[in-house]
């Protein structure tokens, strides 16, 4: 891990897969601005010393919550919403279920997922981005169950129509990997369960080849991730309101609060 990752991991009581895409590099130049844009796994395990921090320090004004209904009646919506803080639902996955879009080939059936959320819930999915373009002030939380997937679909676009390099948007989702023992430590505890084995543990990891081979496709099918946010409704304002808001294009130093992974606790 690169000391710039290092810096990007914020360290809480109740999160361990809680980082700011601020830093990532621009293509161009200039990078992602800090403190607009933060991603975690489910918030339900915050301490009152986490929510002040988020919501002081860090600023944050809209936590956008990427989970199914049954996942929120069952853990809760978390101490963020308990706060005040404005809350949007936008689940990803049918609660009825979901039909897996067609594709040639042999293509990783997390991809297909992956697709699947653009196919079932498109409208949501565009919300998200324009969610985050719209904020005029202050960071946005994304999150879902564990704020990797559905999470890391969502960031993965907001990322690419920021104008992020691709090596960068596909680091930045792999990077999840390092926190799965972490989380599941934390849950299992919690639980009063067994850690899963390295085997279960391994199967939950997102793999860089997994947000490549979804962003080829996108490329493949629609001409790219901006072409099929417009095409699914985010108009040219709403775009350059996102670009606005995420790039810093003339920063050579990224400012902000940063946290070495040791910092954790």
């Amino acid at each position: 891990m690169t000391d710039a990752e290092q810096d990007r991991w914020l360290p809480f009581d109740g999160l361990s897969n809680a980082r700011d895409v601020g830093g990532l590099p621009l293509d161009g130049g200039g990078h992602v601005r800090t403190g607009v844009l933060l991603r975690t796994e489910s918030l339900e395990s915050l301490s009152d010393s986490d929510v002040s921090r988020l919501t002081g320090l860090l600023g944050v004004r809209q936590v956008i919550d990427l989970r199914k209904d049954g996942e929120v009646i069952s853990f809760g919506r978390g101490a963020l919403y308990a706060a005040g803080v404005e809350t949007h639902r936008l689940s990803f996955i049918p609660e009825e279920g979901r039909g897996l879009p067609e594709i040639d080939g042999d293509i990783d059936p997390v991809v297909h997922n992956y697709l699947a959320y653009l196919t079932d819930r498109a409208e949501n999915v565009v919300a998200g981005v324009r969610l985050v373009a719209g904020l005029d002030s202050g960071a946005t939380v994304v999150h879902c169950a564990a704020g990797k997937d559905r999470t890391g679909v969502l960031v993965a676009l907001v990322l690419s129509a920021a104008g992020v390099r691709r090596d960068d948007v596909v680091a930045d989702y792999a990077l999840s990997a390092t926190r799965i023992d972490d989380m599941f430590r934390r849950w299992s505890t919690v639980a009063g369960v067994p850690m899963p084995d390295a085997e279960e543990l391994d199967r939950h990891r997102p793999r860089a080849e997994v947000m490549d081979g979804f962003l080829a496709l996108l490329d493949e099918r629609y001409g790219g991730p901006v072409a099929w946010l417009q095409a699914n409704g985010l108009t040219d304002d709403e775009l350059a309101h996102l670009r606005a808001r995420l790039r810093d294009d003339a920063a050579d130093d990224v400012p902000g609060e940063t946290v070495s992974a040791e910092g954790r606790h």
